[in-house]
Protein backbone atom coordinates (compact mmCIF):
# COMPACT_ATOMS: atom_id res chain seq x y z
CA UNK A 1 0.00 0.00 0.00
CA UNK A 2 1.30 3.47 -0.78
CA UNK A 3 2.29 5.89 1.97
CA UNK A 4 -0.46 7.77 3.75
CA UNK A 5 -1.26 10.70 1.43
CA UNK A 6 -2.56 12.99 4.17
CA UNK A 7 -0.85 16.40 4.44
CA UNK A 8 0.69 15.39 7.80
CA UNK A 9 3.16 13.32 5.85
CA UNK A 10 4.13 15.95 3.30
CA UNK A 11 5.87 18.40 5.63
CA UNK A 12 9.24 17.66 7.17
CA UNK A 13 10.43 20.12 9.85
CA UNK A 14 13.68 21.92 9.20
CA UNK A 15 16.52 22.14 11.70
CA UNK A 16 15.51 25.58 12.94
CA UNK A 17 12.01 24.47 13.96
CA UNK A 18 13.40 21.30 15.51
CA UNK A 19 15.90 23.32 17.52
CA UNK A 20 13.26 25.71 18.86
CA UNK A 21 10.29 23.41 19.44
CA UNK A 22 11.62 19.87 19.93
CA UNK A 23 11.94 20.59 23.65
CA UNK A 24 12.05 18.35 26.70
CA UNK A 25 8.72 17.79 28.39
CA UNK A 26 5.99 15.32 29.23
CA UNK A 27 4.91 12.61 26.81
CA UNK A 28 1.35 13.10 28.07
CA UNK A 29 0.55 9.44 28.41
CA UNK A 30 -1.42 10.90 31.31
CA UNK A 31 -2.49 14.30 32.54
CA UNK A 32 -1.62 15.40 35.14
CA UNK A 33 1.77 13.73 34.81
CA UNK A 34 3.18 11.37 37.43
CA UNK A 35 5.41 13.99 39.03
CA UNK A 36 2.19 15.49 40.47
CA UNK A 37 1.28 12.33 42.39
CA UNK A 38 1.48 12.53 46.21
CA UNK A 39 1.38 10.22 49.22
CA UNK A 40 -1.95 11.65 50.39
CA UNK A 41 -3.62 9.45 47.78
CA UNK A 42 -2.91 6.06 49.34
CA UNK A 43 -3.95 2.41 49.16
CA UNK A 44 -7.22 3.10 50.94
CA UNK A 45 -8.21 5.74 48.38
CA UNK A 46 -7.28 3.44 45.52
CA UNK A 47 -9.35 0.66 47.07
CA UNK A 48 -12.30 3.04 47.25
CA UNK A 49 -11.90 3.84 43.55
CA UNK A 50 -11.87 0.13 42.69
CA UNK A 51 -15.04 -0.42 44.70
CA UNK A 52 -16.66 2.64 43.14
CA UNK A 53 -16.02 1.20 39.70
CA UNK A 54 -17.61 -2.07 40.72
CA UNK A 55 -20.93 -0.37 41.52
CA UNK A 56 -20.84 2.48 38.99
CA UNK A 57 -21.64 2.80 35.29
CA UNK A 58 -18.03 2.00 34.35
CA UNK A 59 -18.54 -1.59 35.54
CA UNK A 60 -20.20 -2.45 32.25
CA UNK A 61 -17.30 -1.04 30.21
CA UNK A 62 -14.15 -3.00 29.32
CA UNK A 63 -10.90 -2.04 31.02
CA UNK A 64 -7.18 -2.43 30.42
CA UNK A 65 -4.74 -4.43 32.53
CA UNK A 66 -1.00 -3.84 32.71
CA UNK A 67 1.48 -6.22 34.40
CA UNK A 68 4.98 -4.95 35.18
CA UNK A 69 7.80 -7.53 35.19
CA UNK A 70 10.90 -5.71 36.53
CA UNK A 71 13.62 -8.33 35.98
CA UNK A 72 16.46 -8.08 33.43
CA UNK A 73 19.45 -10.39 33.00
CA UNK A 74 21.77 -7.53 32.10
CA UNK A 75 21.62 -3.76 32.25
CA UNK A 76 21.29 -1.54 29.19
CA UNK A 77 23.24 1.60 29.99
CA UNK A 78 20.64 4.00 28.57
CA UNK A 79 17.81 2.51 30.61
CA UNK A 80 15.64 4.61 32.94
CA UNK A 81 12.96 1.98 33.54
CA UNK A 82 12.07 0.46 36.91
CA UNK A 83 14.03 -2.78 36.85
CA UNK A 84 15.88 -5.41 38.87
CA UNK A 85 19.06 -6.68 37.18
CA UNK A 86 19.74 -10.29 38.14
CA UNK A 87 20.71 -13.63 36.66
CA UNK A 88 18.87 -15.46 39.43
CA UNK A 89 15.77 -16.58 37.60
CA UNK A 90 14.42 -18.24 40.72
CA UNK A 91 13.48 -14.77 41.97
CA UNK A 92 10.69 -14.66 39.39
CA UNK A 93 8.67 -17.36 41.14
CA UNK A 94 8.19 -15.24 44.27
CA UNK A 95 7.17 -12.29 42.11
CA UNK A 96 4.50 -14.31 40.31
CA UNK A 97 3.17 -15.41 43.71
CA UNK A 98 3.03 -11.76 44.78
CA UNK A 99 1.17 -10.79 41.62
CA UNK A 100 -1.41 -13.43 42.47
CA UNK A 101 -1.96 -11.79 45.86
CA UNK A 102 -2.30 -8.35 44.29
CA UNK A 103 -4.76 -9.64 41.69
CA UNK A 104 -6.82 -11.20 44.48
CA UNK A 105 -6.92 -7.91 46.39
CA UNK A 106 -8.02 -6.06 43.26
CA UNK A 107 -10.59 -8.71 42.34
CA UNK A 108 -12.08 -8.60 45.82
CA UNK A 109 -12.72 -4.87 45.49
CA UNK A 110 -13.99 -5.05 41.94
CA UNK A 111 -16.41 -7.75 43.06
CA UNK A 112 -16.33 -9.65 39.76
CA UNK A 113 -14.11 -10.70 36.88
CA UNK A 114 -13.97 -7.37 35.07
CA UNK A 115 -14.10 -7.43 31.28
CA UNK A 116 -10.70 -6.65 29.70
CA UNK A 117 -10.12 -5.39 26.16
CA UNK A 118 -6.38 -4.71 26.43
CA UNK A 119 -3.68 -6.64 28.33
CA UNK A 120 -0.03 -5.67 28.27
CA UNK A 121 3.07 -7.22 29.89
CA UNK A 122 5.93 -4.72 30.22
CA UNK A 123 9.16 -4.30 32.09
CA UNK A 124 12.01 -4.77 32.66
CA UNK A 125 11.98 -7.86 30.52
CA UNK A 126 8.75 -9.90 30.69
CA UNK A 127 10.46 -12.74 28.84
CA UNK A 128 12.79 -13.07 31.85
CA UNK A 129 10.02 -15.36 33.14
CA UNK A 130 10.22 -19.01 32.11
CA UNK A 131 7.57 -20.57 29.88
CA UNK A 132 6.05 -22.21 32.96
CA UNK A 133 5.95 -18.91 34.86
CA UNK A 134 4.38 -17.10 31.93
CA UNK A 135 1.76 -19.84 31.73
CA UNK A 136 1.06 -19.50 35.45
CA UNK A 137 0.78 -15.73 35.16
CA UNK A 138 -1.66 -15.93 32.25
CA UNK A 139 -3.74 -18.46 34.17
CA UNK A 140 -3.90 -15.99 37.08
CA UNK A 141 -5.03 -13.24 34.72
CA UNK A 142 -7.82 -15.44 33.38
CA UNK A 143 -8.85 -16.40 36.91
CA UNK A 144 -9.25 -12.80 38.05
CA UNK A 145 -10.31 -11.05 34.84
CA UNK A 146 -12.52 -11.84 31.86
CA UNK A 147 -10.75 -11.31 28.55
CA UNK A 148 -12.90 -10.33 25.58
CA UNK A 149 -12.64 -12.44 22.44
CA UNK A 150 -10.85 -9.63 20.60
CA UNK A 151 -8.61 -8.50 23.47
CA UNK A 152 -5.29 -6.99 22.42
CA UNK A 153 -2.72 -9.06 24.35
CA UNK A 154 0.79 -7.67 24.00
CA UNK A 155 4.22 -8.27 25.51
CA UNK A 156 7.56 -6.49 25.35
CA UNK A 157 10.33 -8.73 24.10
CA UNK A 158 14.10 -8.51 24.36
CA UNK A 159 15.25 -10.34 21.19
CA UNK A 160 18.23 -11.72 23.10
CA UNK A 161 15.97 -13.66 25.49
CA UNK A 162 13.69 -15.60 23.14
CA UNK A 163 13.81 -18.18 20.37
CA UNK A 164 11.28 -19.70 18.00
CA UNK A 165 10.02 -22.09 20.67
CA UNK A 166 9.31 -19.24 23.06
CA UNK A 167 7.42 -17.40 20.32
CA UNK A 168 5.21 -20.46 19.82
CA UNK A 169 4.59 -20.60 23.55
CA UNK A 170 3.63 -16.93 23.75
CA UNK A 171 1.23 -17.35 20.84
CA UNK A 172 -0.26 -20.40 22.50
CA UNK A 173 -0.91 -18.36 25.64
CA UNK A 174 -2.97 -15.92 23.59
CA UNK A 175 -0.47 -13.12 23.00
CA UNK A 176 -1.23 -11.54 19.63
CA UNK A 177 1.07 -8.48 19.70
CA UNK A 178 4.83 -8.19 20.21
CA UNK A 179 7.10 -5.22 20.84
CA UNK A 180 10.79 -5.83 20.08
CA UNK A 181 13.34 -3.63 21.82
CA UNK A 182 15.97 -2.95 19.15
CA UNK A 183 17.16 0.67 19.78
CA UNK A 184 19.91 0.59 17.11
CA UNK A 185 21.50 -1.95 14.76
CA UNK A 186 24.96 -0.38 14.62
CA UNK A 187 27.41 -2.80 16.35
CA UNK A 188 29.49 0.02 17.85
CA UNK A 189 26.45 1.73 19.32
CA UNK A 190 25.19 -1.58 20.67
CA UNK A 191 28.48 -2.22 22.45
CA UNK A 192 28.45 1.29 23.87
CA UNK A 193 25.04 0.74 25.50
CA UNK A 194 25.62 -2.93 26.43
CA UNK A 195 22.87 -4.34 24.21
CA UNK A 196 24.18 -6.43 21.34
CA UNK A 197 21.83 -8.14 18.89
CA UNK A 198 22.23 -8.68 15.17
CA UNK A 199 19.95 -7.55 12.39
CA UNK A 200 19.79 -11.16 11.21
CA UNK A 201 18.56 -12.50 14.56
CA UNK A 202 15.85 -9.85 14.88
CA UNK A 203 14.77 -10.38 11.26
CA UNK A 204 14.44 -14.12 11.87
CA UNK A 205 12.35 -13.55 15.01
CA UNK A 206 10.04 -11.09 13.25
CA UNK A 207 9.56 -13.52 10.36
CA UNK A 208 8.82 -16.35 12.80
CA UNK A 209 6.37 -14.11 14.67
CA UNK A 210 4.42 -13.54 11.50
CA UNK A 211 4.43 -17.26 10.77
CA UNK A 212 3.02 -17.88 14.25
CA UNK A 213 0.12 -15.52 13.59
CA UNK A 214 0.97 -12.48 15.70
CA UNK A 215 -1.24 -9.70 14.34
CA UNK A 216 0.95 -6.71 15.22
CA UNK A 217 4.69 -6.26 15.58
CA UNK A 218 6.31 -3.12 16.99
CA UNK A 219 9.99 -2.14 17.02
CA UNK A 220 11.44 0.36 19.52
CA UNK A 221 14.30 2.66 18.54
CA UNK A 222 16.27 5.35 20.39
CA UNK A 223 18.15 8.25 18.83
CA UNK A 224 20.84 10.24 20.61
CA UNK A 225 22.76 7.21 21.96
CA UNK A 226 26.57 7.21 22.32
CA UNK A 227 28.54 6.86 19.08
CA UNK A 228 25.44 7.37 16.94
CA UNK A 229 25.82 9.63 13.91
CA UNK A 230 23.19 10.82 11.43
CA UNK A 231 24.68 8.45 8.86
CA UNK A 232 24.76 5.42 11.17
CA UNK A 233 21.22 6.01 12.37
CA UNK A 234 20.03 6.41 8.77
CA UNK A 235 21.33 2.88 8.15
CA UNK A 236 19.35 1.62 11.14
CA UNK A 237 16.21 3.37 9.82
CA UNK A 238 16.68 1.67 6.45
CA UNK A 239 17.29 -1.73 8.07
CA UNK A 240 14.24 -1.47 10.30
CA UNK A 241 12.07 -0.42 7.37
CA UNK A 242 13.12 -3.54 5.45
CA UNK A 243 11.75 -5.65 8.33
CA UNK A 244 8.33 -3.98 7.84
CA UNK A 245 7.16 -3.93 11.45
CA UNK A 246 3.56 -2.77 11.69
CA UNK A 247 4.51 -0.01 14.12
CA UNK A 248 7.66 1.81 15.20
CA UNK A 249 8.26 3.76 18.40
CA UNK A 250 11.10 6.29 18.20
CA UNK A 251 12.39 7.82 21.45
CA UNK A 252 15.00 10.46 22.13
CA UNK A 253 17.67 9.58 24.68
CA UNK A 254 18.04 11.99 27.60
CA UNK A 255 21.31 11.67 29.51
CA UNK A 256 20.43 12.00 33.20
CA UNK A 257 23.14 10.06 35.06
CA UNK A 258 22.34 11.84 38.33
CA UNK A 259 18.90 10.21 38.26
CA UNK A 260 19.55 6.88 36.57
CA UNK A 261 22.61 4.98 37.73
CA UNK A 262 23.15 2.80 34.60
CA UNK A 263 23.65 5.95 32.54
CA UNK A 264 26.79 6.72 34.52
CA UNK A 265 28.53 4.12 32.35
CA UNK A 266 27.98 6.32 29.30
CA UNK A 267 30.60 8.97 28.67
CA UNK A 268 28.96 12.27 27.88
CA UNK A 269 31.71 12.96 25.35
CA UNK A 270 30.49 9.96 23.32
CA UNK A 271 26.99 11.39 22.89
CA UNK A 272 26.11 13.04 19.58
CA UNK A 273 25.97 16.84 19.65
CA UNK A 274 22.51 18.46 19.65
CA UNK A 275 22.71 19.36 15.96
CA UNK A 276 23.37 15.73 15.02
CA UNK A 277 20.57 14.55 17.27
CA UNK A 278 18.17 16.87 15.45
CA UNK A 279 19.40 15.55 12.11
CA UNK A 280 18.72 12.00 13.31
CA UNK A 281 15.15 12.89 14.21
CA UNK A 282 14.37 14.70 10.98
CA UNK A 283 16.09 11.95 9.00
CA UNK A 284 14.06 9.26 10.76
CA UNK A 285 10.79 11.09 10.09
CA UNK A 286 11.64 11.54 6.41
CA UNK A 287 13.03 8.01 6.09
CA UNK A 288 10.04 6.20 7.53
CA UNK A 289 7.52 8.33 5.64
CA UNK A 290 9.39 7.65 2.38
CA UNK A 291 9.17 3.93 3.10
CA UNK A 292 5.42 3.80 3.54
CA UNK A 293 4.88 4.69 7.19
CA UNK A 294 2.45 7.26 8.52
CA UNK A 295 3.58 9.59 11.25
CA UNK A 296 1.09 9.04 14.07
CA UNK A 297 2.48 11.71 16.35
CA UNK A 298 5.46 12.61 18.51
CA UNK A 299 7.06 9.18 18.86
CA UNK A 300 5.06 6.69 16.78
CA UNK A 301 4.88 5.52 13.16
CA UNK A 302 2.63 2.90 11.60
CA UNK A 303 2.13 1.35 8.19
CA UNK A 304 -0.59 3.20 6.30
CA UNK A 305 -3.07 0.30 6.55
CA UNK A 306 -2.37 -0.40 10.25
CA UNK A 307 -5.39 0.20 12.53
CA UNK A 308 -3.40 2.91 14.33
CA UNK A 309 -2.90 4.87 11.10
CA UNK A 310 -6.53 4.33 10.12
CA UNK A 311 -7.68 5.58 13.54
CA UNK A 312 -5.46 8.65 13.12
CA UNK A 313 -7.03 9.47 9.75
CA UNK A 314 -10.55 8.93 11.08
CA UNK A 315 -10.09 10.96 14.27
CA UNK A 316 -10.45 7.92 16.57
CA UNK A 317 -6.95 7.99 18.08
CA UNK A 318 -6.51 7.71 21.84
CA UNK A 319 -3.51 7.92 24.16
CA UNK A 320 -2.77 5.95 27.31
CA UNK A 321 0.21 4.69 29.30
CA UNK A 322 1.25 2.47 26.38
CA UNK A 323 1.30 5.46 24.01
CA UNK A 324 -1.07 5.91 21.06
CA UNK A 325 -3.88 3.40 20.89
CA UNK A 326 -7.03 2.53 18.97
CA UNK A 327 -8.64 1.53 22.27
CA UNK A 328 -11.23 3.98 23.63
CA UNK A 329 -10.32 5.75 26.86
CA UNK A 330 -11.03 3.36 29.72
CA UNK A 331 -10.01 2.40 33.23
CA UNK A 332 -6.62 0.75 33.70
CA UNK A 333 -5.63 -1.64 36.47
CA UNK A 334 -1.84 -1.86 36.71
CA UNK A 335 -0.11 -4.63 38.67
CA UNK A 336 3.44 -5.00 39.95
CA UNK A 337 6.15 -2.69 41.26
CA UNK A 338 5.92 0.95 40.10
CA UNK A 339 2.85 0.29 37.93
CA UNK A 340 0.33 3.13 37.53
CA UNK A 341 -3.43 2.54 37.53
CA UNK A 342 -6.07 4.92 36.19
CA UNK A 343 -9.58 4.62 37.60
CA UNK A 344 -12.15 7.27 36.81
CA UNK A 345 -10.68 10.64 37.76
CA UNK A 346 -7.75 9.20 39.72
CA UNK A 347 -4.28 7.72 39.35
CA UNK A 348 -2.50 5.36 41.74
CA UNK A 349 1.14 4.23 41.55
CA UNK A 350 2.52 1.17 43.28
CA UNK A 351 5.67 1.17 45.41
CA UNK A 352 8.90 1.04 43.43
CA UNK A 353 10.97 -1.64 45.22
CA UNK A 354 10.44 -5.36 45.66
CA UNK A 355 10.84 -5.32 49.48
CA UNK A 356 8.14 -2.66 49.81
CA UNK A 357 5.91 -4.49 47.35
CA UNK A 358 6.21 -7.84 49.12
CA UNK A 359 5.74 -6.24 52.56
CA UNK A 360 2.47 -4.56 51.56
CA UNK A 361 1.06 -7.75 50.11
CA UNK A 362 2.07 -9.83 53.16
CA UNK A 363 0.01 -7.39 55.20
CA UNK A 364 -2.95 -7.75 52.85
CA UNK A 365 -2.65 -4.16 51.57
CA UNK A 366 -2.80 -2.85 48.06
CA UNK A 367 0.85 -1.85 47.35
CA UNK A 368 0.06 1.78 46.49
CA UNK A 369 2.68 4.43 47.27
CA UNK A 370 1.08 7.59 45.89
CA UNK A 371 -1.55 8.86 43.50
CA UNK A 372 -3.80 11.73 42.58
CA UNK A 373 -7.49 12.62 42.51
CA UNK A 374 -8.09 14.97 39.61
CA UNK A 375 -9.92 18.24 40.23
CA UNK A 376 -12.23 19.93 37.74
CA UNK A 377 -9.47 22.00 36.19
CA UNK A 378 -7.39 18.83 35.68
CA UNK A 379 -10.30 17.22 33.84
CA UNK A 380 -10.81 20.19 31.54
CA UNK A 381 -7.11 20.40 30.73
CA UNK A 382 -6.81 16.63 30.30
CA UNK A 383 -9.51 16.70 27.63
CA UNK A 384 -7.85 19.67 25.91
CA UNK A 385 -4.38 18.11 25.93
CA UNK A 386 -5.60 14.70 24.74
CA UNK A 387 -7.60 16.31 21.93
CA UNK A 388 -4.41 17.99 20.73
CA UNK A 389 -2.24 14.89 21.18
CA UNK A 390 -4.67 12.53 19.47
CA UNK A 391 -6.72 14.49 16.95
CA UNK A 392 -4.47 17.50 16.43
CA UNK A 393 -7.49 19.71 16.97
CA UNK A 394 -8.91 21.31 20.08
CA UNK A 395 -12.57 21.93 19.27
CA UNK A 396 -14.27 24.13 21.84
CA UNK A 397 -17.82 22.76 21.60
CA UNK A 398 -17.25 19.24 23.03
CA UNK A 399 -15.33 20.52 26.06
CA UNK A 400 -17.85 23.27 26.72
CA UNK A 401 -20.65 20.70 26.66
CA UNK A 402 -18.76 18.28 28.93
CA UNK A 403 -17.47 20.76 31.50
CA UNK A 404 -19.69 23.83 31.31
CA UNK A 405 -16.87 26.28 30.59
CA UNK A 406 -16.50 29.04 28.01
CA UNK A 407 -13.31 28.02 26.25
CA UNK A 408 -12.38 31.45 24.92
CA UNK A 409 -12.44 32.77 28.49
CA UNK A 410 -11.13 29.70 30.32
CA UNK A 411 -8.10 29.33 28.08
CA UNK A 412 -7.60 32.98 27.13
CA UNK A 413 -3.97 33.09 28.46
CA UNK A 414 -3.11 29.81 26.71
CA UNK A 415 -4.55 30.94 23.41
CA UNK A 416 -2.54 34.12 23.64
CA UNK A 417 0.64 32.09 24.28
CA UNK A 418 -0.08 30.10 21.12
CA UNK A 419 0.24 33.21 18.97
CA UNK A 420 3.98 32.74 18.43
CA UNK A 421 3.35 29.14 17.33
CA UNK A 422 0.72 30.38 14.90
CA UNK A 423 3.31 32.81 13.49
CA UNK A 424 5.67 29.86 12.98
CA UNK A 425 2.97 27.90 11.16
CA UNK A 426 2.47 25.24 13.84
CA UNK A 427 -1.15 26.00 14.76
CA UNK A 428 -4.11 27.87 13.36
CA UNK A 429 -6.26 29.66 15.93
CA UNK A 430 -9.86 29.59 14.75
CA UNK A 431 -12.86 31.27 16.44
CA UNK A 432 -14.03 27.94 17.92
CA UNK A 433 -10.95 25.70 17.76
CA UNK A 434 -7.20 25.39 17.76
CA UNK A 435 -5.98 23.37 14.78
CA UNK A 436 -2.51 21.83 14.69
CA UNK A 437 -1.03 22.24 11.21
CA UNK A 438 0.75 19.49 9.29
CA UNK A 439 4.07 21.00 10.39
CA UNK A 440 2.86 21.52 13.93
CA UNK A 441 1.98 17.86 14.32
CA UNK A 442 5.69 17.11 14.62
CA UNK A 443 5.72 19.39 17.70
CA UNK A 444 2.36 18.46 19.18
CA UNK A 445 3.89 17.90 22.62
CA UNK A 446 5.09 21.52 22.72
CA UNK A 447 1.62 22.69 21.71
CA UNK A 448 0.01 20.59 24.45
CA UNK A 449 2.42 21.94 27.06
CA UNK A 450 0.85 25.36 26.70
CA UNK A 451 -2.26 23.96 28.43
CA UNK A 452 -0.37 22.25 31.29
CA UNK A 453 -0.94 24.38 34.39
CA UNK A 454 1.80 22.57 36.31
CA UNK A 455 4.47 23.95 33.99
CA UNK A 456 3.33 27.51 34.59
CA UNK A 457 4.66 28.42 38.10
CA UNK A 458 8.31 28.33 37.10
CA UNK A 459 7.62 30.36 33.99
CA UNK A 460 8.87 27.49 31.88
CA UNK A 461 7.07 25.68 29.12
CA UNK A 462 6.85 27.13 25.64
CA UNK A 463 6.44 30.86 26.25
CA UNK A 464 10.00 31.16 24.99
CA UNK A 465 10.35 28.41 22.36
CA UNK A 466 14.11 28.05 22.75
CA UNK A 467 13.79 27.03 26.42
CA UNK A 468 13.38 23.65 28.03
CA UNK A 469 10.32 22.55 29.94
CA UNK A 470 10.24 23.29 33.63
CA UNK A 471 8.21 20.23 34.63
CA UNK A 472 9.54 16.71 34.84
CA UNK A 473 8.40 14.31 32.19
CA UNK A 474 5.70 11.88 33.11
CA UNK A 475 6.61 8.33 34.05
CA UNK A 476 4.74 5.99 31.74
CA UNK A 477 4.60 2.37 32.82
CA UNK A 478 5.66 1.03 29.50
CA UNK A 479 8.67 3.31 28.92
CA UNK A 480 10.07 5.30 31.79
CA UNK A 481 12.54 7.21 29.64
CA UNK A 482 12.51 10.97 29.97
CA UNK A 483 12.31 12.40 26.46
Amino acid sequence: MSPDPTPWDRSIPDADLLRRFDIAGPRYTSYPTADRFHAGFDAERHGEMLALRAFGPAAAQPMSVYVHIPFCESVCYYCACNKVVTRHHERAAAYVDALEVEMSLVHRRLGARALVSQLHFGGGTPTFLSDRELSMLMALVHRHFRLAADTEISIEVDPRTIDFGRLRHLRGLGFNRLSFGVQDFDPGVQRAVHREQSLESVAALIAASRDQGFTSINVDLIYGLPLQTPASFARTIEQVATLRPDRIALYGYAHLPHRFKPQRRIEASALPPPADKLRMLSGAIAGFIARGYSYIGMDHFALADDPLAVAKREGRLHRNFQGYSTQPDCDLVALGVSAISKLGASFAQNVKTLPEYYAALREGRLPVERGLALDQDDLVRRDAIMALMCQGRLAFDPIERSHGVVMADYFAPEIERLRHMEADGLVTIEPRAVQVTPMGWFFVRAVAMVFDRYLRPSGAGVAAPQGAAGGAADTPIRFSRIL
